[in-house]
């Protein structure tokens, strides 16, 4: 398969089985985040990962987009730690970590492990209930488990706009 075919295969699971993730799958997901390129390499990111039975439980008290996984990767980054654009002070920090997070996705694709980003949660609950210093960012939640026989991609997920909606060259 290509990648681009790779790619497209990858839907947002929202359906787990009951099946931890081996710590073999989460080093594997993990490695791939750490070789995510980040602006001037400041490796910005942070993740926190939500595998313990209490840990998971009080996911749930954070969002109600938890679709019971069984393991969860908080992604976030230190806003202390990023690389500043001079012009009008935009971070990288932001972007870095969504890189981070987009790899970790696809690694945990090509491992048989579905993931769904979640960006529907209450950081100041997840700051709170996961003791995150006011430095660091919660940015994106990934939510990932064995795909359930059940589990299937929403009707939507195979819908693009074409190309030429979204690209322009040269100039706007």
């Amino acid at each position: 398969m290509d990648f681009l075919e790779f790619a497209a295969s990858r839907y947002s699971v929202r359906k787990f089985k009951d099946k931890p993730l081996e710590q073999d799958a989460i080093d594997k997901i993990l490695s791939c985040a750490s070789v995510a390129p980040t602006g001037c390499n400041n490796q910005p990111y942070r993740i926190l990962v939500i595998n313990s039975k209490e840990a998971v439980e009080d996911l749930k008290k954070c969002t109600r987009c938890h679709f019971d996984c069984p393991t969860a990767f908080l992604v976030c980054y230190n806003k202390d730690e990023s690389w500043v654009r001079k012009y009008d002070g935009a971070l990288s920090a932001p972007v870095d970590a969504s890189i981070v997070a987009t790899h970790m996705m696809l690694m945990a694709h090509s491992l048989g492990i579905g993931c769904t980003w979640v960006m529907h949660f209450d950081p100041f609950k997840m700051r709170n209930t996961y003791n995150i210093p006011e430095n660091v960012e919660p940015l994106a939640l990934l939510t990932m488990g064995y795909p359930h026989e059940d589990a299937g991609p929403l009707d939507m997920h195979f819908q693009y706009r074409p190309t030429a909606e979204n690209v322009v060259y040269n100039k706007f």
